[in-house]
C-alpha cells in the first residue's frame, strides 16, 4: 500500500479534495480493474472519456480519483485530484508507485516509422551477448533478460511500463532498450521515464489514420526528443532531411550516424547478397547476418547506441556481426528451390526498402513474386502507394487480406487497385484468402524465383471482424514449400 501523496511527487496538481493521506493499493486507468483500495485516474482518450466512468469506480471501491473536471458535487468519502492533464499524470504517478525504476536502469527509446523493432532487438541481444543483464519493450515481445512477456502495442500503457521496469531492476536489469511509437508518444504512454538516449531511425508515411497529417506525425516522433533531459543522448539518422529536425529543442547531446553523408558513425557497404552483409563502420570491416541497406542503418544506429552508452567498439561490432535480427524482418524460407521472404513492411517506405534489398541482390533471371495486403481500419490513403510499389518492383502481385478488421478485404484490395496503371494489371492478381494468395504465389514459381510476403512479419494471426483467427505467414509458406518438395 502507497499513501497518495508520495505518488502524487512532481504531478502538476490543480486542486485537491479530501485525505492526501490515505493509503491506495494501486493505480487504474480502466474502471472496469478498479477494487478496493485503487487509485482510478480518468483519461479522456481517443474512443472513451474515463470522466463518465467515475461513479462506477466509485462504486467498485476507488479509494481517489484523479481527474481533469470534478463533478458538480463531489463525493465527500474519497479523495478528488484535479490535474491538467491526466494521461501525463498517470505516467508520473506509476512511476512513483514502482519507485521510480527508469532512475535504476539505462533506458534507452527508439522511434521512427520503420526499424525500430530491429534496432530495439539487436540492442538487446548486443548488450545480452556482452554480458548484461537486459530488458526489451518491442512490437514483437517484451523480455526480461530471456524471460518472454507477450506485447500487445508497440508502447504498453503508462502503468505497465513501469511495472516492467522494476520487475526488470528487481531482476538485476542495467540497461532497457524500448520502441516508442508516435501513438505512444502523444498518448503520453511514457511520461514519468527517465530516458538516458533516444534514436530517430527515419520518418515516412504511416499513421495518418490517427495523426492526420504528416506534419502532425513529426511532431508527435520530436516530442521524444524535446522532452529528453540534458544528460541524455540523441542519435538520429543523418541521411534522413528530417533527422536534424528531430533534435531542434532538444536539450541532450546530438549524435547522427549515415550511408551518405558525413555523420558521427559512418557506414559504407561494402557488399550486399542474400547470405548478408558487409560493412565498413568507422574504417572496420565487418559482415553481419542481415541484408539489406536499411538494415546497415539499423546495425550503424545500434552500433552507435553501444559506444555512446560507453562501450568499446571492437567488442560492439564482434557482438554485433553475430546476431540474427527481429523475428518477422526478412525471414527467410526455402525449400522446392524457391526462397520466401517474410517481413513486417506494412508501410510504402518499408515495401519499397524490401523489395530494393531483394532486386539487390538478384543473381539471374529470378522472378519476384511480392504478396502484400493493407489492414484495416487504418490509413487508407497508403493503399495505392502500397500497390504501386510492389507493382513496380516486382514481376507478379497477387494483393491479398492483411488485418481486415471491421472493414471488407474486397473494398481494401479495391483501395489498392487503385495505384496500378491499365497496363500494369497484367501482372496483379487479387485473391482475398491470404493461405490461398500464398499457395498461388509458391504455384506460380519456378526453381530460383523469390516470393515476398509482406505486411504481417512476427504476427501469427489475422484479425478478421473482432476476432483473430491463427494465421502465420512462415509457418503457412513452410508448409506449402515443404509439400512441394516431397512432390
Amino acid at each position: 500500500m502507497k499513501v497518495l501523496k508520495d505518488i502524487l511527487y512532481k504531478v502538476s496538481l490543480l486542486s485537491t479534495i479530501g485525505d492526501m493521506e490515505v493509503r491506495v493499493k494501486d493505480i487504474v486507468f480502466d474502471s472496469r480493474k478498479v477494487s478496493e483500495g485503487s487509485v482510478f485516474v480518468a483519461i479522456a482518450g481517443t474512443q472513451v472519456d474515463g470522466h463518465e466512468f467515475i461513479d462506477k469506480a466509485i462504486e467498485l471501491g476507488a479509494k481517489a480519483v484523479v481527474c481533469e473536471r470534478l463533478p458538480e458535487s463531489p463525493s465527500t468519502y474519497i479523495t478528488w485530484v484535479q490535474v491538467k492533464n491526466t494521461a501525463q499524470s498517470l505516467g508520473i504517478l506509476a512511476s512513483n508507485y514502482f519507485d521510480n525504476p527508469s532512475s535504476q536502469i539505462k533506458v534507452v527509446a527508439v522511434t521512427g516509422t520503420n526499424g525500430k523493432t530491429t534496432s530495439v532487438t539487436l540492442l538487446h541481444q548486443l548488450f545480452m551477448a556482452m554480458g548484461y543483464s537486459t530488458g526489451l519493450l518491442s512490437t514483437v515481445e517484451n523480455k526480461i533478460n530471456e524471460e518472454i512477456v507477450p506485447a500487445t502495442h508497440t508502447t504498453p500503457d503508462a502503468v505497465s511500463i513501469q511495472a516492467l521496469l522494476r520487475k526488470m531492476v528487481d531482476e538485476g536489469c542495467t540497461h532497457c532498450f524500448m520502441e516508442a511509437s508516435s501513438h505512444a508518444i502523444v498518448q503520453e504512454r511514457i511520461a514519468g521515464l527517465k530516458l538516458i538516449g533516444a534514436i530517430f531511425t527515419n520518418i515516412s508515411h504511416d499513421h495518418l489514420d490517427y495523426h492526420k497529417t504528416f506534419d502532425e506525425y513529426i511532431k508527435a516522433k520530436k516530442k521524444l526528443f524535446d522532452d529528453l533531459p540534458k544528460d541524455a543522448f540523441a542519435l538520429v539518422n543523418g541521411d534522413d532531411k528530417r533527422g536534424m529536425v528531430m533534435v531542434q529543442n532538444c536539450r541532450g547531446t546530438h549524435q547522427t550516424f549515415a550511408l551518405k553523408s558525413a555523420a558521427d558513425f559512418k557506414a559504407k557497404i561494402i557488399s550486399n547478397t542474400i547470405e548478408g552483409l558487409e560493412l565498413d563502420i568507422n574504417g572496420r570491416q565487418v559482415w553481419f547476418r542481415l541484408i539489406g541497406a536499411f538494415n546497415a542503418y539499423n546495425l550503424l544506429g545500434a552500433f552507435g547506441t553501444a559506444v555512446l552508452l560507453g562501450e568499446d567498439e571492437e567488442e560492439v561490432l564482434q557482438h554485433l556481426s553475430a546476431i540474427p535480427g527481429a523475428k518477422g524482418r526478412f525471414d527467410r524460407i526455402t525449400g522446392a528451390g524457391i526462397t520466401a521472404i517474410v517481413d513486417y513492411a506494412h508501410t510504402p517506405d518499408a515495401l519499397e526498402n524490401v523489395l530494393k534489398t531483394i532486386n539487390g541482390v538478384r543473381t539471374g533471371g529470378e522472378q519476384v513474386i511480392t504478396v502484400v495486403g493493407c489492414g484495416g481500419n487504418r490509413d487508407t490513403t497508403k493503399r495505392p502507394i502500397m500497390a504501386k510499389i510492389a507493382v513496380r518492383e516486382s514481376d507478379k502481385v497477387i494483393l491479398t487480406s492483411d488485418n481486415p478488421r471491421f472493414e471488407e478485404p474486397e473494398q481494401i484490395i479495391k483501395d489498392m487497385q487503385a495505384g496500378v496503371g491499365p497496363t500494369e494489371m497484367r501482372k496483379v492478381l487479387s485473391i482475398v484468402d491470404r493461405r490461398e494468395a500464398i499457395r498461388t504465389a509458391c504455384m506460380l514459381c519456378k526453381k530460383g524465383d523469390i516470393i515476398l510476403i509482406a505486411g504481417k512479419g512476427h504476427e501469427d494471426y489475422q484479425e478478421i471482424q473482432g476476432v483473430k483467427h491463427h494465421f502465420d505467414d512462415a509457418e503457412v509458406v513452410g508448409e506449402i514449400l515443404n509439400q512441394l518438395s516431397q512432390n
